[in-house]
């Protein structure tokens, strides 16, 4: 799907908090229901990159060999309209730890001391209802990767597909790949750091960033 086919809108309210998955919202613009770091909008290394057309080969058998069998769903992250009400519930009730907050645009709850399993925002969606049937709810679906040449081959692999990517970026705890599915979906690609080199606060509260992810380092992977 090209950026140029997504329908412009609107991006995140702006809040005093920094946003987490994103540089500063001022160099961000939205494209269609995707946040993309505008520094890949025209980068050059990346149009050269991703050249090669989309195939309408048959994508139903792997073209490329076998995703790694350590390949699993990482968090799940989900447009919310009250953060609160959602942390009531996900950490109140069911138990999930809350590990970060930024103010009301986003929280980061996990189970057994992860940095985050589910995540909240209110980018697009404070004071929002329900989406109606026939509709999506995803902001992203996060793939967790088991090794950091893992997340390399995936990233040679879009480039081989002429698939596009929305940003890519160095969050601290993890490396992350963003694209849109063909059905409009978020998708994150992502390999984390080990534990130990986590960004943590003076408290060992986690600190996670976001930073331009250099690709071409990627790749040398």
């Amino acid at each position: 799907m090209s950026n140029a086919a997504r329908p412009a809108r609107a991006g995140p309210a702006k809040d005093s908090d920094p946003p987490p998955f994103g540089n500063n919202m001022s160099a961000q613009r939205a494209i269609g229901r995707r946040v993309v770091n505008a520094h890949l909008i025209g980068d050059p290394y990346w149009r050269t990159m991703m050249q090669p057309r989309r195939s309408t080969a048959n994508t139903a058998l792997p073209r490329f060999g076998s995703v790694p069998a350590g390949t699993r769903i990482g968090h799940v992250h989900l447009k919310v309209a009250d953060i609160d009400r959602m942390l009531d519930f996900y950490c109140g009730v069911l138990g999930f730890e809350l590990t970060q907050k930024y103010g009301t645009q986003a929280a980061f709850v996990s189970a057994g001391g992860y940095h985050h399993h589910l995540a909240f925002n209110t980018w697009e969606s404070a004071g929002g209802t329900p989406p109606p049937p026939g509709t999506t709810g995803l902001f992203h679906l996060a793939i967790l990767y088991p090794e950091r040449t893992d997340l390399a081959d995936a990233l040679r692999r879009l480039k081989s597909a002429g698939i596009e990517l929305d940003g890519a970026s160095d969050h601290g705890v993890s490396q992350a790949l963003y694209l849109t599915d063909p059905e409009g979906n978020g998708v994150e690609l992502y390999w984390d750091r080990p534990e130990g080199e986590w960004p943590r606060n003076a408290d060992g509260s986690l600190a996670m960033t976001t930073r331009r992810l250099d690709l071409e380092n990627l790749l040398d992977a």
